[in-house]
């Protein structure tokens, strides 16, 4: 779901492999001090004492514990608190201090850590960040203890727990913010629109992979801004202004409104062609998932809108138990249909259109610069 190649005035690279499992990754870096950094100090010494507590109550709660806090701190680029920043910055100016809202912007990662492991048990994935996903991972740790049961069921069950358990910490990590009663209230009110449209896009998403061969491009497009650009770009922003205690019918929300679906959309389809075409090696993920599974995406939509009738037949094995050698054949039918090409289009068309949001928009200047930025870096990757 995001670059670790962001621009450089936006965005460093230091080593810290004590804290992540990732030899390298990227952090904000600008005269406001490090996001990332803060975020993942505030992720790690919360993480820590929820841990501890819980191993207090039984070595093996413990250990279940552990599984939820390594799944929140092994890797990712922290998107969504960037943008929640960048949404609240832009608000507040370069002066108001970071530390009293870094555990909000904190909580964001642990609801995306919640989203993710769910999402991994219903796609059935294997891998994620270069990891073996959290249900795969106990499956084997299960298996190798010689417990009783199945371990992939076993696996599954404690997945679903563990995101459940993210969500919780989540909520708890977000009262810790230090703002007003009465804008927490606000901010809390924007966090939950924000996981009602995220589950809301992830059951539609589920749906239409049931119902594919009745989707069109539209719906596919529908699960895109409900799933990945409500929860990605647009909620954060608006989870900034709320914590800079602006008014959700503010002209400024209205323009990071436009930019959030904007860049939000654009994020996915690029997740999308990086599903078909991306490479493991960087992506963490293997590639052809979406053609295994026979997701209704918007390239495959678009895919089976344009292609000839011949072309159409073939797609019909996107869904089917294929080899690499035919998922491999089907992404380059995929590409000579001009789907490929058209979801390029529409990235760049979205990037354009939010750019265009943040011309006029009475925000700081330094947030409308990194906004930008942001635009382009988040929808130009590989991974």
């Amino acid at each position: 779901m995001a670059n670790d190649a962001v621009a450089d005035d936006v965005l460093r690279v230091p080593v810290q492999p004590t804290r992540r499992s990732e030899p390298a990754r990227t952090v904000l870096a600008d005269h406001t001090g490090d996001l990332v950094d803060a975020v993942d100090d505030t992720l790690t010494a919360f993480l820590t004492a929820e841990v501890d507590s819980l191993t207090e109550v039984d070595p093996a709660i413990g250990d279940f514990a552990a599984t939820a806090r390594d799944a929140a701190l092994a890797g990712g680029k922290r998107i969504r608190p960037t943008f929640a920043y960048w949404g609240w910055r832009g608000l507040v100016g370069d002066t108001a201090p970071l530390p009293p809202v870094v555990p909000a912007f904190a909580a964001l990662e642990l609801l995306h850590t919640f989203a993710l492991v769910h999402d991994d048990v219903m796609d059935a994935s294997t891998t994620r960040r270069g990891r073996l996903t959290t249900h795969v991972s106990v499956a084997a740790q299960h298996a190798a203890a010689g417990r009783r049961g199945d371990p992939g069921r076993f696996g599954e069950s404690v997945a679903v727990l563990v995101g459940d358990l993210c969500m919780v910490w989540a909520d708890r990590l977000l009262a810790h913010a230090v703002v007003p009663p009465h804008r927490l209230l606000e901010v809390r009110r924007c966090y939950d629109q924000m996981r009602v449209e995220t589950i809301a896009g992830q059951y539609l998403d589920v749906y239409g992979e049931s119902e594919a061969a009745g989707w069109s491009v539209d719906r596919a497009l529908r699960v895109v801004r409900y799933k990945t650009a409500s929860y990605t770009v647009q909620r954060p922003l608006h989870f900034g202004a709320a914590l800079a205690g602006v008014a959700g019918d503010a002209p400024q929300v209205a323009a990071y409104t436009r930019y959030g679906l904007a860049v939000g959309e654009a994020f996915q389809l690029c997740d999308d062609l990086l599903s078909v075409y991306g490479d493991p090696a960087t992506t963490g993920k293997p590639a052809g998932d979406d053609l295994r599974t026979g997701k209704p995406t918007v390239l495959m939509m678009l895919a089976r809108q344009l292609a000839t009738p011949a072309q159409r037949r073939a797609l019909e094995h996107a869904g089917a138990p294929v080899g690499q050698r035919e998922v491999a054949r089907l992404a380059e039918l995929v590409e000579l249909t001009g789907a490929v090409a058209r979801v390029r289009r529409m990235i760049s068309d979205r990037v354009a259109e939010a750019l265009a949001a943040l011309d006029g928009a009475a925000i700081d200047v330094g947030a409308r610069r990194a906004l930008a930025r942001l635009a382009v870096t988040a929808t130009d990757r590989r991974a």
